[in-house]
């Protein structure tokens, strides 16, 4: 089988060719993305692509197998990096690595390389299986590092090219395998990062599209001025860091943009804010709309998982309720569904 692999230069990519490689019946060869911000944003922060690039290398020379670079940065400017600041810009949160790989690892990448690789491969942490003609994604078996919220707008067509080689393993495994192999970034450290980011900071990726504009922090219901902020767009509902204030801990409850003020309250008031109930809109099911309204969902990337209930509002949207309060449900995150560790499809918080 002819076999193209993603390479990021970190571990998981790299235990995934090596154990395609063990088997010693494909055709592989490595890409590379190079994405837009690499460069143009490079005075942000130390950006990682040479050394991530240095390390593709020495992977691929160890393994004997050759590598590409595609340049992705109009693509990845376009259907990502502008998304992302729109939706900030109008107050929401934007969950731009899922777009990443929906629009452009499986998608633009697609559409640069020929129609004889028959499959791409990855190190995302989840699995695939084929069900009466149909694929189904599912959870990884490690809660922490599954990644299935981030490929939920998967088509089918992208699902049936696509290969996840350690989906079926923990992240302990993967260190294990690659110490094993003597990988030369056996010991290299997970990206914490958006996808396109690296190693630049999210606050001056923001920063360098939006500017800042001070503001005021106000308790919520004492309207008390608690001190300033630089953006409400650097800021999202739930968020509890970064806010600077004493007699905490705080959490952002609500933003004004008009006005550009932060609402907060105090943890003790957060249950009386805090809801189980919201709407989605612009749903992506997988396969088809579940007849199940019974479901799990992550409202988040991580391991929690709420019990629920979706119910169908027409055109398309879903009343969706929570078993538990949550304070932090963010107009613009993504809502995921799942049927036990199956990924069903999701949509967009209002």
């Amino acid at each position: 089988m002819k076999i193209a692999m993603l390479l990021s230069g970190g571990v998981d990519s790299s235990v995934a060719l090596k154990l395609l490689a063990q088997e010693k019946k494909h055709d592989l060869t490595a890409f590379y993305l190079k994405i837009w911000l690499e460069d143009e944003l490079s005075h942000l922060g130390d950006c990682p692509w040479e050394s991530d690039m240095e390390f593709v290398r020495e992977v691929c020379r160890d393994l004997g197998i050759p590598f590409q670079v595609v340049p992705l940065q109009q693509e990845y400017l376009e259907r990502v990096v502008d998304y992302a600041i729109g939706e900030l810009k109008s107050g929401r949160t934007p969950s731009p690595d899922i777009l990443c790989n929906s629009c452009i690892k499986f998608s633009a990448f697609y559409d640069r390389i020929d129609d004889s690789y028959e499959k791409v491969a990855t190190g995302h942490y989840a699995q695939i299986q084929a069900v009466n003609d149909k694929f189904q994604l599912k959870r990884s078996p490690d809660p922490v590092k599954d990644q299935t919220y981030f490929l939920y707008r998967l088509t089918q067509q992208q699902l049936g090219r696509v290969l996840f080689p350690i989906g079926h393993l923990h992240k302990r495994e993967i260190r294990s395998l690659a110490e094993e192999f003597s990988l030369p970034n056996k010991d290299r450290k997970d990206s914490q990062g958006l996808c396109f980011l690296g190693k630049i900071k999210y606050e001056e990726f923001v920063k360098h599209h939006l500017g800042e504009r001070i503001g005021a922090i106000i308790e919520i219901d004492s309207k008390k001025y608690l001190g300033d902020h630089l953006g409400y767009w650097f800021y999202t509902i739930g968020q509890r860091q970064g806010l600077g204030l004493s007699g905490g801990p705080w959490y952002v409850i609500k933003k004004d943009i008009t006005e550009n003020i932060i609402y907060v309250s105090h943890q003790e008031q957060l249950n009386r804010r805090s809801r189980r109930e919201f709407i989605v809109s612009d749903l992506h099911w997988i396969a088809e709309v579940p007849e199940k309204t019974s479901l799990k969902s992550k409202i988040r990337h991580g391991p929690k998982l709420f019990d629920c209930e979706i119910i169908p509002m027409g055109r398309g949207d879903f009343n969706v309720r929570i078993a538990e309060d949550e304070a932090g449900i963010a107009p613009g995150q993504s809502a995921i569904f799942y049927d036990d560790d199956i990924c069903l499809g999701g949509g967009i918080i209002q």
